[in-house]
């Protein structure tokens, strides 16, 4: 459903960027959502044509509005309401590619450790000095 005003929060929530309004309203009321370069409220009207920033746990997303919506839809509903600037996709895929190969050595252990396995673990880090 598409309307002439919606709040920022519902619209955060409606193309999927926080799983829940209260989500949305918390990072918008701790500063990790800007509307035109200021700090934005949850109850701030969102208009297409805006430029929202948020800040995500390893980058920042830049998007443009590019339609309303009150209802939470399907993702590919949700992605109708936005347009992401070719910067914020060219910062998150470097994270993401980062990221990658940083964990591309980790190698999981095949199963949980046994009871000898999870003695040495308690040893080890009851040695280690704090940091």
């Amino acid at each position: 459903m598409s309307t002439d005003r919606v709040r920022l929060d519902q619209w955060l929530w409606a193309a999927r960027f926080y799983r829940t309004r209260a989500m949305a309203k918390n990072a918008i009321d701790g500063g990790k959502v800007h509307m035109g370069g200021i700090r934005a409220k949850a109850s701030r009207a969102v208009h297409p044509g805006d430029v929202i920033l948020m800040t995500r746990p390893f980058f920042d997303m830049e998007v443009t509005v590019t339609g309303l919506s009150a209802n939470r839809g399907s993702a590919t509903l949700a992605q109708a309401l936005y347009a992401e600037s070719a910067d914020s996709i060219n910062t998150r895929m470097r994270v993401i590619a980062a990221r990658r190969l940083e964990r591309a050595g980790l190698i999981p252990p095949p199963s949980r450790p046994e009871k000898h396995g999870r003695r040495e673990l308690r040893r080890l880090k009851q040695s280690e000095p704090d940091t």
